[in-house]
């Protein structure tokens, strides 16, 4: 059994910070725990704008604070995602947040990151691994 909180990841290896400086994540749960999935609290900041392509990933966000409006490219429709939403990027489409409100989200990955990931040129994570363990 696995039992940490978000508040002590402050400052950790698993507080990871966006190049950008658009959002930060605490990940709680990463590949390393070997569960199939990775779990991370995420806050994006007010104001900015992230596009984002999960080429390797699919993703679920539930939002449990701020306001955004989510841009799907694929069919340019949009969302406004207020607390209680849910979306899935089921079929891995390429997307953009514009933050009206601070925004802060649970978020499920899977394949589970390894918490060294960030978005590159085109927004998408690498997909990385972690060693078999010894």
């Amino acid at each position: 059994m696995i039992v940490r909180s978000f508040a002590e990841l402050e400052n950790t290896d698993r507080h990871v910070k966006s190049a950008s400086g658009t959002w930060e994540s605490k990940r709680i749960v990463l590949a390393r725990e070997r569960v199939g999935f990775s779990l991370h609290e995420t806050v994006l900041h007010a104001g900015t704008e992230t596009t984002m392509w999960y080429a390797h990933h699919v993703e679920a966000v539930v939002c449990t604070a701020g306001e955004a409006e989510l841009t799907d490219h694929e069919t340019g429709e949009t969302h406004t995602i207020t607390p209680g939403t849910m979306y899935l990027l089921d079929g891995h489409e390429r997307h953009t947040l514009k933050v009206k409100e601070e925004f802060r989200c649970l978020c499920v990955f899977n394949p589970p990151v390894t918490g060294r990931e960030d978005h590159d040129e085109n927004g998408v994570y690498p997909l990385l691994t972690e060693p078999d363990p010894v």
